[in-house]
C-alpha cells in the first residue's frame, strides 16, 4: 500500500476520533439513521449520475490510490538505454526476446511494435492512442469520486433538514428532541467527513497517479521511437533524462 495514503488516512481519522474521544463519549457520534441517509443517499445519487459499469470501474480504479508508487523513471531510462545498446549491436530484432520478458503490457507492446518493423509514425500513433484511453479511464474514475465528494455534504444537509423537521414536529415531547437533533447535526458531520477525508482525497490521488502513469508511458514512447530510429544509446539517454528532475539526472556513460 502507498505509505502516503495509509499515513494520511490514519492521521486524518485518528485525529478526528482522538478529538472526539477527548471531548466526550464516542457513542454520541454514532447514529444509524444519519449514516443511512449520507452513505446510502450518496451512493444512490452516484448510481443515478453514472452508468453501473462506470461506477464499478471507478471502484477498481480507486485501488490505484492505495497502491505503491508507479515505475521509477530512472530505472526505466536505464532499461531503455540497455535496449538501445542491444539494438545497436545486434539489430532491432534482438529485442524480441526482451519484449516477451516484460511484465508491463505497455512496454511489451512498444517493443513488439518496434520488432515488427512498424514505422515511427505508426508506433507513435498506436501508443499515443493507448495513453489517451488510459487518461480517459483515470479521469472518469477521479470525476466519479469528485462527484461523490460533492454529493456527500449535500446529503448531509438533507439529513439536517430531516432532523430539523422531526424536531419541530415534536417540540411538545422533550424526549424526542434529542434524537431528532442528533440526526440533524450528525448527517452534516458524516457528509463533511466522507467528502473531505475520503472521496475528494481519493479523487486527487487518482489524478496524481494518472499523471505519473502518463509520464511513464510518454517516456517509453520517446525511448522506443529513438531506438527504432537507430539513435546512439547516448542520444537515447539524453532524450529520456529530460523526463527526470535535474537532481535525478545521472548518465550511466559518465562512469
Amino acid at each position: 500500500m502507498d505509505k502516503a495514503t495509509l499515513i494520511g488516512f490514519l492521521a486524518a481519522f485518528g485525529l478526528v476520533v482522538g478529538a472526539i474521544a477527548v471531548g466526550g463519549a464516542m457513542s454520541a457520534f454514532v447514529d444509524v439513521p444519519s449514516l443511512l441517509i449520507v452513505i446510502g443517499g450518496t451512493l444512490g445519487a452516484g448510481l443515478i449520475a453514472f452508468p453501473m459499469s462506470d461506477f464499478t470501474s471507478a471502484v477498481k480504479v480507486a485501488a490505484n490510490a492505495f497502491s505503491e508508487k508507479g515505475k521509477d523513471a530512472g530505472e526505466v531510462v536505464a532499461k531503455m538505454v540497455e535496449f538501445a545498446s542491444k539494438a545497436r549491436r545486434e539489430g532491432i530484432l534482438a529485442l524480441e526476446s526482451a519484449a516477451k520478458e516484460q511484465e508491463d503490457p505497455f512496454l511489451q507492446k512498444a517493443l513488439q511494435l518496434a520488432v515488427d518493423g512498424q514505422s515511427l509514425d505508426a508506433i507513435d500513433e498506436i501508443l499515443t492512442i493507448e495513453i489517451e484511453k488510459v487518461k480517459h479511464r483515470h479521469q472518469q474514475g477521479a470525476d466519479i469520486f469528485s462527484t461523490l465528494g460533492a454529493y456527500a455534504p449535500a446529503l448531509g444537509l438533507i439529513g439536517t433538514l430531516i432532523g430539523l423537521v422531526q424536531m419541530l414536529q415534536s417540540m411538545d415531547d422533550p424526549s424526542s428532541i434529542g434524537p431528532a437533533m442528533a440526526v440533524a447535526l450528525l448527517t452534516t458531520f458524516y457528509g463533511a467527513i466522507l467528502a473531505n477525508l475520503v472521496f475528494n482525497p481519493i479523487a486527487a490521488k487518482l489524478r496524481t497517479r494518472s499523471k505519473e502513469e502518463v509520464v511513464y508511458k510518454e517516456l517509453v514512447i520517446t525511448g522506443m521511437l529513438a531506438i527504432s530510429a537507430g539513435d546512439n544509446p547516448r542520444i537515447v539517454e539524453q532524450k529520456l533524462l529530460s523526463f527526470l528532475a535535474p537532481a535525478k539526472r545521472s548518465s550511466q556513460f559518465d562512469s
